[in-house]
Order: structure tokens, then sequence, then C-alpha cells
């Protein structure tokens, strides 16, 4: 769902700042649910505005209102107005898990290969 700014008056967000836009609303999520709060792709390509700590979170027990943390990364004064929408909001449900401590993990074919290894086929040298 969009989320709009429900600012009082217009905002101009400086370029490399950051600005906290209220939303208007709060919400009860049930317990093990989530809220994550989203860029939009229009406003990051049109304007290079996006969300500093993308997705940010909003948990079941947050009971205050949803407010979106809007950083200008651009060159270019970008301004909020009242009805803008400025993010995008996902429910999800999530599952709670007990972490158990071992000593070794299992094998795979992967390994502990990551940032790039995913999908890529080693070569022999």
């Amino acid at each position: 769902m969009d989320i709009c700014a429900a600012v009082e008056r217009d905002v101009t967000i400086a370029p490399g700042t950051t600005e906290l836009i209220p939303s208007g609303f709060s919400i009860e999520l049930p317990i093990g649910f989530e809220a994550q709060v989203r860029p939009r792709s229009g406003l990051a390509v049109k304007h290079n505005v996006g969300i500093l700590n993308s997705p940010g979170t909003i948990d079941s027990d947050y009971r205050g209102e949803v407010k979106v943390i809007l950083t200008n990364f651009g060159k270019a004064p970008f301004v909020v107005k009242r009805g803008d929408r400025i993010a995008q909001m996902v429910v999800h449900r999530y599952t709670r898990v007990e972490w158990r401590e071992v000593e070794n993990l299992n094998d795979t074919a992967r390994g502990s290969g990551g940032f790039g290894h995913t999908g890529v086929e080693m070569k022999s040298k």
C-alpha cells in the first residue's frame, strides 16, 4: 500500500540530508506480523530520493505514528507536499526462531562462498 506524506506544510529536503516525514496514521499489527516500509521507484529514479534504512521495519508492539526516513541522495532540493506518495508498505507474517549453538554446520555445494558466488560455477586454475 502507498504511504502518503501528512506534513503540515511543505518540507524541503536539501541534497545529502534526511527528514522524518509523518504519515498521519498508526497501526496495530498482530503478533507474528511486521510491516516493511519501502522506497518508491519513481522517487528514486526521478529525484534520487529514497529511504535511508530500507526496508524500515514496524514491529507488532509499536503503537506510534508511522514515519518515513526520506533521504535526498541527489544534487537538487526535493520538496515533500501533503498527500505526496512517499513510500510503500508491505505487511508480512514472520516466524520466531530459537537459536542453537553448534560446533559445526552441515556442508553444502556452495559452502562459505558469497558475494558473487551464488550460481557461478567455479573454474579450476
